[in-house]
């Protein structure tokens, strides 16, 4: 045809930004939410992350969200259901909404004042925060005052790797060998461009030294699939989720009034990758580096390592001198022992030039002044 007429007709290709993956993981530690009471009950911070979830999927028509609880025994999905767990929308008694009133007997199908993708969205996370607290005993609460944050950011990295896969599927089938051309799209990270991924975690609680190792792992699994990893700390600090931000290419937020969370959730974190290009992120300042030891599980300012693997230990006390992580034998009496006090010896006289003698001063250097001898 462009020979026929003489124009140039070129497929018009999509301007349109990528589709954004945004995997939202809440603690939902009911120890730390109870201090946070007074100021910013759980309820309220449910409002303000539904208002968000539904600001970015409005953002495209592509978007997805993924949302994972961080619990004290174990770390649940909020959205999507599985499918063997997945709620009915429809019940006797009427879903239930944000303030706990009932929506209507016949559930979302039938309710003409709500988008079908954001009533299914919020339908399904307070069905199952609802079953994840009645679940919940009280022999978990006493267990351990901390969350698994490292669990729910497993999740959240097996949940985007398969999205991705699913995003832009390769034609294995056309390959000689369909394992290396997997293999091959993984290790090369501009093969898989369609799939923009975040991570948002929401935290509330203090302490995650016990989870170096795990939450460790999966920043730098992070790192390498270039996966930003958004921090809103509510309460708290700790030093893991703050290398976490910063080590992912993060944004790191701690409000000092929690009860306007939706307003640093829309103007902090509602821009995905794409658009942060153009934008000016906040930062965290300084950034705390410092480790927890394997041993103690608690975060030390000097340590001692091991030359093998690596490991932190806050003491050199070690059972038979062994690594607790690979097994090698440490050589820590130096470190034990301390090195002997040096002895300073005296100094002697020096003798002058015109058959005198002079003391010589603490420094060495005569009462004269000029340089001293040594014998």
């Amino acid at each position: 045809m462009n020979a026929i007429d003489g124009t140039d007709r070129h497929i018009k290709q999509e301007d349109a930004p990528p589709p954004s993956l945004l995997s939202i993981v809440l603690d939902t530690n009911p120890h730390a939410w109870a201090h946070l009471s007074s100021t910013l009950p759980l309820h309220a911070c449910i409002s303000a992350l539904l208002v968000f979830i539904n600001a970015h999927l409005a953002s495209g028509n592509a978007n997805e969200v993924a949302v994972i609880a961080s619990h004290t025994h174990k770390a649940a999905w909020l959205y999507p259901t599985p499918k063997g767990n997945r709620p009915t929308h429809s019940t006797s008694n009427g879903a239930i909404d944000i303030d706990g009133e009932e929506a209507g007997r016949s559930g979302i199908q039938d309710n003409p004042n709500k988008y079908r993708p954001f009533a299914m969205v919020e339908t399904d996370i307070l069905k199952n925060l609802e079953k994840l607290l009645a679940e919940t005993k009280e022999t978990h609460l006493s267990s351990t005052p901390t969350t698994l944050i490292g669990g729910a950011l497993s999740l959240a990295l097996s949940y985007i790797s398969k999205s991705t896969i699913l995003a832009s599927p390769l034609d294995l089938s056309t390959a000689e060998n369909p394992l290396s051309s997997l293999a091959d799209s993984e290790t090369s990270h501009t093969a898989r461009v369609p799939l923009t991924s975040r991570i948002l975690i929401v935290s509330v609680s203090g302490d995650l030294a016990n989870q170096y190792i795990p939450v460790m792992n999966s920043i730098f699994a992070a790192q390498r699939k270039r996966i930003p990893i958004d921090i809103l700390k509510l309460a708290g600090d700790t030093v893991l989720l703050q290398q976490a931000s910063d080590a992912t290419g993060g944004v790191y937020v701690k409000p000092e009034r929690p009860e306007g969370l939706l307003q640093y959730l829309m103007m902090a974190f509602l821009p995905d990758a794409t658009a942060r290009r153009s934008l000016v992120m906040p930062s965290a300042g300084g950034v705390d580096f410092r480790a927890a030891c394997f041993c103690h599980r608690k975060v030390v300012d000097v340590g001692y390592v091991c030359s093998i693997c690596l490991s932190i230990f806050c003491e050199p006390n070690l059972p038979d001198n062994l690594c607790l992580t690979c097994g090698s034998y440490l050589s820590l009496r130096n470190a034990i022992t301390p090195a002997p006090a040096l002895i300073a010896k005296k100094k002697k006289k020096k003798k002058k030039i015109g058959g005198g003698t002079d003391s010589a001063t603490p420094g060495g250097t005569p009462a004269g002044g000029g340089t001293p001898m040594h014998s």
